[in-house]
């Protein structure tokens, strides 16, 4: 296993990257951070374990081991906004999303160290999602990727009143055919869970990037509101919701397989 991230091997077509549940702080910049930063209030909390049935569906795995506020995987190296005119978290986060500072006596993240921190942690991870999309497009003819993500139902600095909880994100359609963004969204709004496509959360860095319809490289977000699979209050995964969930979760991801195989030309 790579310090950075944790590869799982498969034998199809999909790749599930998991860029935030990592909750790793390396101690120099432990030292650094407040309290509230050292407890990571804002990590995708529980994603690795609740896609845990992709060994089922012989999926690849990529799983970030180091948390957000190390660095953003999720974003571009540029540290371009996402958004515009929205709130933006950055690139190497100097407050929570809730607003508070990460650093102590109003620390920040140095150019020079978050040029350090690319190399580090944001180029290994990527360059392994670059590999793997071309080792499977190699053996498939195209390859699918899935950006695992989840947050709070409410984050009143990001987004007003309750996040539905399937919001899936396809860079308003660019980022994979609209066959394949259809079949999904049919199996999310067939669901018992409230769903949503290419709203608040249309995609991010990974998504936009790495989703190229004319390389028949396709990609799709999901941001799960997490009151779906874990109690937000104490921060408890709960079995019976996740186990829930997964049949959703199972039946989007084998329909954007069993979609893309009928229906991809190569």
């Amino acid at each position: 296993m790579n310090e950075c991230f944790e590869a799982r091997d498969g034998d199809s077509p999909l790749l599930v990257s998991v860029p935030h549940d990592g909750r790793n702080i390396p101690a120099d910049i432990a030292r650094q951070m407040t309290p509230e930063a050292l407890s990571i209030p804002d990590t995708d909390w529980h994603v690795a374990r609740l896609y845990e049935f992709c060994a089922e569906l012989n999926a690849n795995m990529i799983i970030a081991t180091h948390s957000r506020y190390v660095i953003d995987l999720n974003r571009s190296a540029t540290d371009a906004a996402l958004y515009e005119g929205q709130v933006s978290t950055g690139l190497c986060p100097a407050k929570t999303f809730s607003g508070a500072p990460l650093y102590r006596h109003g620390e920040g993240v140095s150019a020079a160290e978050k040029e350090q921190r690319i190399v580090n942690y944001w180029q290994p991870y990527h360059e392994q999602l670059q590999r793997r999309l071309q080792q499977i497009k190699a053996r498939f003819g195209y390859a699918l990727l899935w950006d695992a993500h989840s947050i709070p139902s409410q984050v009143p600095s990001l987004f007003p009143g309750e996040l539905p909880v399937l919001n899936l994100g396809t860079n308003n359609g660019n980022s994979c055919p609209e066959y394949l963004r259809d079949a999904v969204a049919a199996v999310a709004t067939s669901s018992s869970c409230s769903a949503v496509i290419d709203g608040r959360f249309r995609g991010g860095f990974i998504t936009r990037h790495y989703g190229r319809i004319e390389e028949q490289q396709f990609a799709i977000q999901l941001e799960l509101a997490q009151r779906s699979y874990m109690d937000e209050d104490t921060g408890e995964y709960d079995e019976p919701r996740a186990a829930l969930l997964t049949k959703t979760l199972q039946a989007m991801l084998s329909t954007y397989m069993e979609t893309a195989n009928s229906r991809t030309v190569v």
